[in-house]
């Protein structure tokens, strides 16, 4: 099932290049090659194939305009703490410079929404004609998106998905199929526990559509690619690694059975495996741990023996929303959601593809 799933994924990269001509050519990636054992350079983030509704100028409202002659504003949602977060402003940043914006400007939220609300009213008193936002929540901004539609202001968003409509509050979702790197990392983990074990699940934080989709995605496939598995434990780590250290020091001591443990983000299982280390447990032997995202150190661990697969979750989302925003400006129907294609990290690739790493 996982051989034919990343199959699939490939054949969507190539397909996208072609059916909707988002993949930049010369982005960085921050994920592995396709083919395990590769060279190590960075590869090109690419977008599935277009499926489902679009927006265009007439529906939203604006005019056309060339986005280097604009103001552009990014909100990011989580203090930059994390490899997850650095990436993706510095590739906004770094998109911004390179395609020569007239300004852009940026701010951080501090995973408070309310923060993240005014963030965005005062971007668009400081004149940002163009947005990209990287939403804490999947609700609750609105009063926010409703004063950039008010001023006709497109809106881009990254990582997470919102939950209200495309072409209303917001342009354009991209990002990664969530439910999907739920359904590849329980493969993953069924596969470096021979589908035996006890699990413990690290869940994101609450009140956002990555948290329930890895959820929903890892437990349904969990079910059918191993069902001698067993779910014994699941409490939220909120995406933080100390937080997911003494999570798991809680569950190891409430559950001394558990053998195998999904973190949805790196930094949980980071956090998880110091926590297993410190009950006298060999993490990626006697524990078997796989999470999401792609960072540097996850993958070094892997390659240390200490943790058995990632699933990638690229954060470089830079050339994509200015390419998206600049197709919208020149009139284009973009469309309301662009999946991207994440690739996976595990011990026969690992070593060869450190360098990709975020």
């Amino acid at each position: 099932m996982k051989t034919n799933r990343k199959t699939q994924h490939v054949a969507a990269a190539v397909a996208a290049l072609a059916a909707i001509g988002l993949a930049i050519s010369g982005c960085t990636n921050t994920g592995a090659s396709d083919s395990a054992g590769g060279s190590g350079a960075p590869a090109t983030q690419k977008a599935q194939p277009a499926s489902g509704p679009t927006c265009d100028i007439a529906t939203y409202g604006g005019d056309k305009a060339q986005l280097k002659d604009l103001v552009v504003g990014f909100s990011q949602s989580e203090k930059e703490d994390n490899p997850f977060r650095i990436a993706e402003t510095q590739s906004i940043k770094d998109e911004a410079a390179k395609i020569g914006v007239k300004k852009l400007i940026t701010t951080n939220a501090q995973s408070t929404l309310s923060k993240q609300i005014s963030d965005i009213q005062d971007m668009i008193s400081q004149g940002a004609q163009a947005l990209i936002v990287a939403p804490l929540n999947s609700d609750g901004l609105e009063p926010a998106l409703q004063a950039a539609k008010a001023k006709k202001i497109p809106v881009i968003t990254v990582d997470r998905l919102l939950s209200s409509g495309a072409c209303d509050t917001y342009v354009s979702f991209l990002g990664s199929n969530f439910v999907e790197q739920g359904k590849r990392a329980a493969d993953a983990l069924a596969k470096s526990t021979g589908g035996k074990g006890n699990i413990a699940i690290l869940l994101g934080s609450s009140g956002n559509n990555v948290t329930t989709d890895r959820t929903s995605g890892f437990v349904t496939e969990i079910k059918t690619a191993a069902p001698a598995m067993k779910v014994v434990a699941q409490q939220t780590g909120d995406f933080a690694r100390d937080k997911g250290q003494s999570v798991m020091e809680t569950l190891l001591q409430a559950h001394p059975d558990i053998t195998a443990v999904y973190a949805e983000n790196d930094e949980m299982g980071l956090g998880a495996i110091v926590a297993i280390s410190a009950a006298g447990k060999k993490p990626g032997t006697d524990i078997k741990v796989v999470s999401i995202d792609g960072t540097r150190n996850a993958v070094q661990a892997i390659v240390d023996g200490k943790y058995n697969a990632v699933i990638e979750s690229n954060p470089r989302f830079g050339p994509l929303a200015f390419k998206t925003a600049q197709d919208f400006l020149n009139g284009t129907a973009i469309p309301a959601n662009v999946i991207i294609s994440d690739n996976e990290y595990d011990q026969n690739n690992a070593k060869a593809n450190l360098g990709n790493a975020f």
